[in-house]
């Protein structure tokens, strides 16, 4: 069919011939064995056609010619995924320019990646064209909704129509945003079986009008309308009235899913903070110790004894450079430096008798000089030495 035709010298003519077509189609009786499955396949074709690029009356044709047949005829569901494929090649076939027919290759891709475990071959696919073909009389002339909706959205919005009680400051965006509505409408009429019983014609006209509803246009059904659909607001309020029970189910439906997800997601996040508190409180809690506030007997036993023998050995270090003074020279000092080492070392409790050598050993941190691991011996503070070793060295 000739693109954009509705804006032609020729649209009025088209749109005469259509409705009476839509006259001649076959009467659906809803009595299909499959009908439980009419949905699934429905969406088989609408992503099939999508991946295509076909435009809505080859999608909606494709649609009615499966409604049609399985309405005669009972079949597998294997049988069903062939005939599906077949009604949507003969669509395209009839609408379509020759590129945007799908070839065989290209359906076997499709239908793997939809998950059919289904492959056709050529001989097959001509069978089952034939048969559908016979089965409507070789007449695919057979007028959708799709078919009228561009021609009555042409008209949708007029010059005097108000939008909330106000003047229309851009007809071509409300225009627009009808359109999305419109064709919204369209694809719910597919959905359901019973909009199988009204007119291709007054199912276009309803969407148009619905759309005018939702969108709070008024009047919601003008002359202009009236005279090109040949429906008037009465004609229209059935199928209407449907329409907007599945729309308010649908936004129903839509605001319980985002109330889901934002309870969800304040769980999530409710949960992640208490996690984070109580990551929080391990890393920066207070310790479970008491610190230390006197020194134990043990530690002040052995720090100032040790810190006079630093000091000690420190003072003998200064006077090195006198060579007599340690190894051969000056008695009192040697005695004086032996004196002060005895009397810092002196026990504050009797001390023992200790027969045997013995060995002492102190680690601590309280200056960074080589004396932080001291050895010492009683060897060293015998009788038989007058001066102090250099255990540090």
């Amino acid at each position: 069919m000739e693109e954009q035709w509705w804006k032609g010298e020729l649209a009025e003519d088209i749109h005469h011939t259509l409705r009476m077509k839509e006259l001649k189609l076959p009467l659906y009786k809803a009595c299909s064995p499959q009908i439980g499955m009419r949905r699934y396949f429905i969406d088989v074709l609408t992503v099939l056609s999508n991946h295509c690029n076909h435009c809505p009356t080859t999608r909606h044709l494709a649609i009615y010619l499966l409604d049609l047949f399985m309405d005669r005829y009972d079949m597998t569901a294997k049988q069903l995924y062939i005939i599906s494929f077949a009604c949507l090649l003969l669509a395209s076939k009839f609408e379509e320019k020759e590129d945007k027919v799908p070839k065989l290759e290209l359906l076997n891709n499709l239908a793997y990646m939809c998950k059919v475990n289904v492959v056709l071959n050529k001989q097959d696919l001509l069978t089952i064209e034939v048969l559908l073909l016979e089965n409507f009389n070789w007449n695919l002339c057979m007028p959708t909704p799709a078919h009228y909706i561009d021609y009555y959205l042409y008209v949708s919005v007029g010059e005097a129509d108000l939008h909330n009680g106000w003047p229309i400051t851009s007809p071509t965006k409300v225009k627009d945003f009808l359109e999305k509505y419109a064709y919204y409408f369209l694809d719910f009429s597919v959905q359901d079986p019973t909009f199988l019983h009204f007119r291709p014609s007054l199912i276009a006209a309803a969407c148009v009008c619905a759309s005018r509803i939702c969108m709070q246009v008024s009047p919601a059904w003008t002359m202009q309308l009236e005279f090109l659909t040949c429906y008037s607001l009465e004609h229209l309020a059935q199928c209407i009235e449907m329409m907007l029970i599945y729309y308010e189910n649908d936004i129903n439906e839509a605001s319980n899913i985002k109330k889901q997800v934002t309870t969800q997601y304040q769980e999530q996040e409710a949960v992640g903070n208490l996690s984070y508190q109580a990551t929080t409180q391990v890393l920066f809690q207070q310790p479970s110790y008491h610190p230390l506030t006197q020194h134990s007997a043990t530690l002040s036993q052995f720090q100032w004894p040790v810190q006079d023998l630093c000091s000690a050995y420190r003072e003998s270090l200064q006077q090195a450079h006198r060579p007599s003074s340690l190894l051969a020279g000056s008695t009192d000092s040697s005695l004086r430096s032996y004196s002060a080492l005895q009397a810092s070392l002196q026990p504050s409790a009797p001390a023992l008798p200790i027969q045997t050598p013995f060995a002492m050993q102190v680690a601590f941190g309280t200056e960074h000089r080589h004396c932080i691991s001291t050895v010492c011996g009683t060897s060293y503070f015998s009788d038989n030495h007058s001066y102090a070793a250099g255990c540090f060295d």
